[in-house]
């Protein structure tokens, strides 16, 4: 019993990590979208 609560444990975190990534990974292209439009604009 033990053993399922640890595997079941391990399985949350390790897809709580892999969200947390995903979540910083897309808030980093959000960031670049904006700079990304202005130097296009500014290479005009």
């Amino acid at each position: 019993m033990r053993d399922a609560d640890i595997a079941a444990e391990l399985a949350a975190f390790t897809r709580n990590q892999i969200m947390t990534q995903s979540a910083t990974a897309q808030l980093a292209q959000a960031n670049a979208l904006p700079k990304n439009v202005m130097a296009l604009l500014a290479s005009q």
